[in-house]
Parts: structure tokens; C-alpha cells; sequence
């Protein structure tokens, strides 16, 4: 996720101003590395729940995994 994208949900999170999005993006980078980990993770166990066996479910799977090493 770009440093913009984050400012900007940050500021639409309820942060009063950019200059406080700027001044704490590196936390809010970390924050949402580790909130798009999560939901990868979420994401990959409901696929594999769905899919399991299926034709195609380790391609999915692997292709969540694979964006969160972009």
C-alpha cells in the first residue's frame, strides 16, 4: 500500500489533520502491514474452506499469499 493510501484513510479514520498523518506514518505504515496480514490470512483460510480439494484452491491460495510479498 502506497504511504498516500494510508495517509488518506487515516485522515478518513477521523485524524485531524495531515500533518498527523505525516508525522505518524511510519506507525501507520507498521499498523497496516500487520492489518493486511491478518486479513491475507483470514482470507486464505476461507478460500481453503471453500475450495478444499477443489481444483485451483492452492493456485488461490498462493496467489493471496503472493500479495503480501509484493
Amino acid at each position: 500500500m502506497k504511504p498516500e493510501e494510508i495517509m488518506e484513510m487515516a485522515m478518513n479514520s477521523g485524524l485531524p489533520s495531515k500533518k498527523a498523518a505525516q508525522h505518524n506514518l511510519w506507525w501507520l505504515q507498521a499498523f497496516a502491514k500487520l492489518v493486511a496480514a491478518k486479513e491475507r490470512e483470514a482470507c486464505e483460510k476461507e478460500v481453503e474452506n471453500a475450495l478444499y480439494g477443489q481444483e485451483g484452491c492452492g493456485k488461490a491460495v498462493k496467489a493471496i499469499r503472493a500479495r503480501g510479498e509484493a
